[in-house]
């Protein structure tokens, strides 16, 4: 058998009993790559916080490396990106999320790291008010080129990316199967459109996975946390969508909801995600623009004004970060400065309060 490369060892990581996504994350804050994981000696994988001694054992008695070949064929037939979780082409939001996927499979061109992207989902039984109001949204949103994001799935799905691919905005569907198939399959030919208009298609499950309704709430926090905000435009007060809009609130993400008539069930959701205050009411893409600050002008530096201020080394490395950029988001930032999500909030934080930076609506961070 030929020796295991990287390739062989990531996708190992993802079959090792009882290690799911954040065990896997865990074990990537200690290790250089998922080869070092293997190659790691029991009592180093024992004493790492999330692991202890049974996770080590199965680590350790993981010898099947020679299962993935067949994967790794299709991988390169159709030249499939592998994303893993330490690659720089590996959606940065992801990473403050706490449970990140090990891998990705990316087939297309849309970079998945785009500073503005947006989420759109909703119901799949979708009402023509539903539509205009999808549509008129992307429309309006266009200007600001943001990424547009959904299920692939049928209604407010689909319409969002065929709106997408109508005013040629680059737009990623996240799939709940592998990639060698579509769901639903009426969707084959939007599935290719977006490819052919360098969208892209998106999952963490390996080619063979097929659409079985538990992957698509595993589905949905990928939609949920790779994007900077979600929109809900109609949905029931159960299903994905509301998985999806809870999960992003979870995530810190802005979520934005159109509300309904109260009588419309197809408006529930929206209103009750709303009254929740786990949404915000929104009428239009104006209000969105505003809310996430996209229409305000990057603040510049003053090296005169901060020139007898202190910084630690924390702080000097986001103050520097800003002084290259002018802004950035928040998942720039710890991507940036390689900073802990608790150490890069705190640190953010102290430079607010000595006001040094500012926070802007949408997770957006400059120089005062």
């Amino acid at each position: 058998m030929t020796p295991p490369n990287e390739l062989v060892y990531q996708l190992a990581l993802t079959e090792v009993p009882q290690i799911g996504s954040v065990q896997a994350r865990l074990l990537m804050e200690h290790f250089e790559n998922a080869e070092a994981v293997f190659k790691a000696k029991k009592t180093t994988l024992e004493k790492i916080e999330g692991i202890g001694e049974m996770r080590a054992t199965a680590i350790k008695s993981f010898h099947e490396f020679n299962v993935f070949e067949k994967e790794i064929s299709f991988i390169e037939k159709y030249k499939i990106k592998v994303l893993f979780i330490k690659d720089k082409n590996y959606p940065q939001k992801l990473l403050n999320c706490y449970d990140p996927p090990t891998i990705l499979y990316y087939k297309g061109e849309a970079d998945l790291n785009q500073r503005k992207s947006i989420a759109i989902i909703g119901t799949r039984n979708n009402t023509e008010y539903g539509k205009q109001l999808t549509q008129q949204l992307i429309q309006d949103l266009a200007p600001y080129d943001p990424l547009i994001i959904s299920g692939l799935a049928a209604g407010i799905d689909a319409l969002a990316h065929k709106q997408s691919l109508h005013l040629q905005i680059p737009t990623v569907g996240v799939l709940g199967h592998g990639l060698d198939t579509i769901y639903p399959g009426h969707h084959k030919n939007l599935a290719k459109e977006i490819l052919h208009q360098n969208g892209g298609l998106l999952t963490e499950f390996k080619s063979g996975t097929l659409p079985d309704k538990h992957n698509f709430p595993t589905r949905n926090r990928i939609v949920a946390g790779m994007a900077d905000a979600v929109v809900v435009i109609e949905t029931a007060v159960k299903g994905g969508s509301m998985i999806t809009a809870r999960l992003a609130f979870d995530y810190n993400r802005d979520v934005f909801a159109f509300p309904g008539k109260t009588t419309d069930s197809k408006s529930e959701g929206c209103n009750h995600l709303i009254r929740e205050q786990k949404a915000q009411l929104i009428f239009s893409a104006k209000d969105i623009i505003e809310l996430m600050g996209w229409d305000c002008q990057p603040a510049r530096f003053s090296i005169q004004k901060k020139i007898f201020v202190e910084l630690a080394p924390n702080e000097n490395a986001i103050v520097e970060a800003l002084h290259t950029s002018s802004e950035l988001h928040v998942d720039q930032l710890q991507m940036i400065t390689k900073l802990s999500g608790s150490a890069l909030a705190a640190t953010l934080l102290q430079l607010e309060l000595k006001g040094i930076i500012k926070q802007s609506p949408g997770k957006i961070f400059s120089v005062t």
